[in-house]
């Protein structure tokens, strides 16, 4: 890791020198700012490998970086830094129009996450929800991004396997200082990592998830390779994964869990209410303060109690809205399947009949193919249904994975709006769409931000009935009910960072508002505290958007167009919320001066 640590340096220094001589070096100013944003992307692949295993990019499918370690955080200081102060040489108004958007993903990209460096999140690696603890089961299995082709592919995973094991060493390092300095996590998501951590501590080396690969060779190897690769993994397994992960385990068990703190919020720990603040600007892109958004959420969720009660007056119901939640999650006409592949088989049916005004309402639609796929067993009993982007090249699929522990507890009032969310023309459209779109430099092809990836898909499920779905009217309670639960969001999560609210409070609140049973609730309510601030940027991006399309619809008239609209959301790729208003305005105006 030393010897990778003074690669990345000497690159970083070589890529930014470079980047700083392009502003005196021949050739137009279009070709010197796309000269820097190829150099950043492809300096940034050397910090995020396992991006560039997700983007279909194998070159660093090899590399496990210990990205909690010191070191690696002061080289990415100085690497978005340099970036950073290269750009800012560049005159922003002599650029083409699409440079400018550049320009300004670039600098908020930069910013944003030279102001994260400030905080402590690597004394907090590893909770329920997002952690290379799980990502490293996935990666392993066989079925995920991490190939598994060729001979080189199954040692590019022993090599990652290295890297996991120097980073579980580390991770309890910056958590016993985290126990020190008092950035610990709440006790209860403490508890729930020990089982996830346990289920990768098994004797059976075989019936771990990692073995997969090797009881599925590609036919074209030889009985030696696969002899040799089969020792291999099984050495790797016995002898690295396992007791990684049972150091961990211990650790959590012995020492972790009894120094976790009773509070939920993360205000509780060292300047959490700064690190919230913050987390509340990288998630939304936006300037919007706690309160706001806590106000904007409480107004969110009247209006849509107020919605919820006609469905539950149109068919019939006689009980308050409260029972009629409970209604939908207790009577058996809403739980209609026997087996996982009857789950699976009904999302492709809400996908065959929303297709037809799919293809009317967006003339553009990505290549990359579509899967829906059952969550692996290891962590489908805490994760979320999720969509898994394919990869740029078009060899590896978007998928849709939906967790089914008991599919005859499967509830379907929710598939629909699911549906449109996580595939169409929800993440599958928006993610696959940017990954395609070669008028995009390629650190724009592959960036998030929150706000406007979540805004999109959760605004796609408000068109559900111009898409010819929500016709059944517990089907249109379940897309009302999936607006109310990331309004919901709005309130439970600031009340949990910055007003001081429990675990119980927010789940009760969650209860009170939503047709979820109290595992949900609380699942839900965990998630905010493992990761927060990031639950918010749902609604507030889904609300710019429909502010965005309101104000096209009123100023254009009988002008304007559905496909054209989802064009110019779609056509820049992922933006911040105000590069996207910006180039909207752009894009309106022009478009009124043609009239």
């Amino acid at each position: 890791m030393k010897h990778l640590s003074v690669l990345l340096t000497i690159f970083i220094m070589i890529t930014v020198v470079s980047c700083n001589s392009l502003n005196s070096a021949s050739g137009s100013d279009h070709e010197k700012i796309n000269g820097l944003f190829f150099n950043y992307y492809e300096a940034r692949l050397k910090f995020y490998p396992i991006d560039a295993t997700t983007n279909g990019d194998n070159r660093y499918n090899d590399l496990f970086l210990n990205t909690i370690s010191q070191s690696h955080r002061n080289e990415l200081r100085k690497f978005y830094r340099g970036y950073l102060d290269s750009l800012l040489l560049f005159d922003r108004a002599a650029m083409e129009y699409n440079d400018q958007i550049s320009f300004d993903v670039l600098k908020w990209e930069c910013e944003i996450n030279l102001e994260g460096l400030k905080y402590h999140d690597e004394l907090l690696p590893i909770n329920q929800f997002w952690s290379l603890t799980l990502t490293m089961g996935q990666l392993g299995s066989g079925q995920g991004i991490q190939p598994f082709k060729t001979v080189k592919d199954y040692h590019d995973f022993l090599s990652r396997i290295n890297g996991f094991s120097q980073w579980a060493d580390t991770a309890v390092q910056n958590m016993r200082m985290g126990i020190l300095k008092g950035y610990v996590l709440p006790a209860v998501l403490a508890e729930r990592v020990i089982p996830q951590l346990s289920a990768m501590t098994i004797d059976d080396a075989t019936s771990l998830i990692f073995y997969y690969p090797i009881q599925h060779f590609p036919t074209e190897f030889s009985g030696e390779e696969k002899s040799r690769l089969t020792e291999d993994y099984s050495r790797a397994i016995r002898e690295k994964l396992i007791p990684s992960y049972q150091k961990l385990l211990d650790f959590f068990q012995k020492e972790y869990l009894p120094a976790s703190r009773s509070t939920a919020g993360i205000a509780s720990v060292p300047d959490g209410t700064d690190y919230y603040n913050y987390l509340i600007k990288q998630s939304t892109t936006t300037e919007m303060t706690a309160d706001e958004i806590f106000e904007l959420g409480n107004r969110e969720v009247a209006r849509i109690r107020e919605e919820m009660g006609k469905i539950k007056e149109q068919v019939g119901y006689k009980g308050d809205l409260k029972s009629f939640f409970e209604y939908l999650y207790k009577d058996q006409q809403f739980f209609p399947f026997k087996t996982p592949q009857e789950v699976l088989d009904g999302y492709e049916v809400i996908h065959t009949k929303e297709m037809p005004q799919v293809n009317k309402m967006f003339s553009l639609q990505p290549k990359t193919k579509f899967e829906v796929r059952q969550t692996e067993a290891f962590r489908s009993a805490s994760a979320s249904a999720e969509y898994q982007q394919g990869s740029a090249d078009g060899s590896r699929p978007g998928i849709f994975y939906a967790p089914i522990l008991d599919a005859t507890k499967y509830n379907a009032t929710g598939m629909e709006t699911l549906f449109l969310h996580e595939a169409i023309p929800g993440h599958h459209f928006q993610i696959s769409l940017q990954q395609e779109n070669e008028s995009l430099p390629a650190f724009r092809k592959f960036i998030w931000f929150n706000a406007y990836g979540e805004g999109w898909a959760l605004y796609s499920e408000s068109l559900g009935e111009e898409l010819g779905l929500y016709t059944d009217p517990y089907q249109k309670f379940g897309n009302l009910s999936d607006e109310m639960h990331r309004a919901i969001r709005l309130v439970v999560d600031v009340g949990l960072h910055v007003k001081g609210w429990t675990r119980e409070q927010a789940i009760q609140f969650s209860l009170d508002n939503e047709a979820i049973d109290y595992a949900g609730a609380a699942a839900e309510i965990e998630r905010y505290m493992a990761i927060p601030g990031q639950a918010l940027s749902y609604k507030i991006g889904q609300l710019k958007i429909l502010e965005l399309r309101a104000k096209a619809q009123k100023e254009l008239g009988d002008q304007f167009s559905y496909p054209e609209f989802h064009e110019v959301m779609l056509r820049n790729g992922c933006l911040p919320l105000a590069v996207l208003e910006s180039d909207f305005n752009n894009w309106l105006k022009e478009k009124k001066e043609k009239r």
